[in-house]
């Protein structure tokens, strides 16, 4: 086929491209019936309580032209993948307020942008020195399956790095609790004080904790199912001490003044034991380095002086 023809194809092809996404985003702007009958009857009883009173929100144009294509794109990555139960324990333990089907989404954005960097990189390629096209296929297919998976590995560093905070965290509000207790103020009162008065991720949880308690559900009963969803044995053992106390009435703040110390000698520990890991690390510039230049230094002078004195 000549030039002209290739190029009246394409142009025909980015005109039809342009006509499906217009015809799209008109249809998407046009406001929804719910929008329209809602303000007219907002002040009728509704059957279903629990349902949102307020308008939902508009959805963007972009979300309509590319949210099912996307989200038909994260089932297949979920039927290959699997896994949705450890996706979503990862979820909680990040503290990310998202569904399995939305991290899903993200992974095949990731995977995406992975394969159009590829992609562009392997056009320019191609067009400067010709080669096989098949290989770079399947670098941008590797490139879509890294991008895939870096997310998944991203999320695991966010619990690392959220667990981590919890730590070093959790000495403090377990003495700031204590000394509430020891003050004469019940649980929720002591949990009260301290959220409101610190941050950070525990306080977060801790906040969840105790709006699960405002809404009627048992002490005992929110810190056993914090208990459940954290993925640190320490506070697990803390939710689980503070659930014991309260359901049997033992001296709560020597348990957490105990915890507390227990926190900072296990702090203490792993300190150390990551010192031992790292000093073979520490030798690598000493003896690949500094060393050598030692050395050097002290054999170069002896050099020059047997050049000298030699005939």
């Amino acid at each position: 086929m000549s030039p002209p023809v290739w190029g009246a194809l394409l142009g025909a092809t980015a005109a039809a491209g342009l006509l499906v996404v217009v015809v799209r985003v008109r249809t998407i702007r046009r406001p929804q019936l719910a929008l329209r009958v809602l303000p007219y009857v907002r002040d009728l009883p509704q059957l279903d309580e629990s349902g949102p009173r307020t308008a939902p929100a508009a959805t963007s144009a972009a979300v309509g032209v590319f949210g099912p294509p996307l989200r038909s794109a994260a089932e297949a990555v979920e039927r290959v993948l699997g896994g949705a139960t450890s996706v979503r324990r990862r979820l909680e333990r990040a503290g990310i307020d998202k569904t399995v089907q939305e991290l899903r989404v993200e992974q095949v954005v990731w995977g995406l942008v992975a394969f159009g960097a590829v992609a562009a990189f392997a056009l320019l390629r191609v067009l400067t020195h010709p080669g096989s096209v098949v290989l770079w296929m399947i670098a941008c297919a590797i490139a879509f399956v890294s991008g895939v998976l870096a997310r998944d590995t991203h999320l695991t560093s966010q619990v690392r790095r959220r667990e981590r905070q919890i730590l070093a965290e959790f000495p403090t509000i377990a003495e700031l609790l204590a000394l509430a207790v020891a003050a004469g103020e019940s649980p929720v009162m002591a949990l009260d004080r301290v959220v409101r008065r610190s941050g950070g991720e525990l306080s977060r949880e801790l906040a969840r904790v105790l709006s699960a308690i405002r809404t009627g559900e048992p002490v005992s009963s929110a810190f056993d199912a914090m208990a459940a969803t954290t993925g640190l044995p320490i506070v697990s053992r803390f939710a689980q001490g503070i659930a014991v106390a309260v359901e049997r009435g033992t001296p709560l703040a020597d348990v957490l003044h105990a915890q507390a110390a227990d926190v900072r000698e296990a702090g203490r520990r792993e300190l150390i034991e990551t010192a031992a890991r790292k000093e073979v690390l520490m030798m690598v510039p000493v003896v690949f380095l500094v060393l050598p230049v030692t050395v050097l230094f002290a054999f170069w002078p002896g050099v020059v002086g047997l050049s000298l004195t030699t005939p």
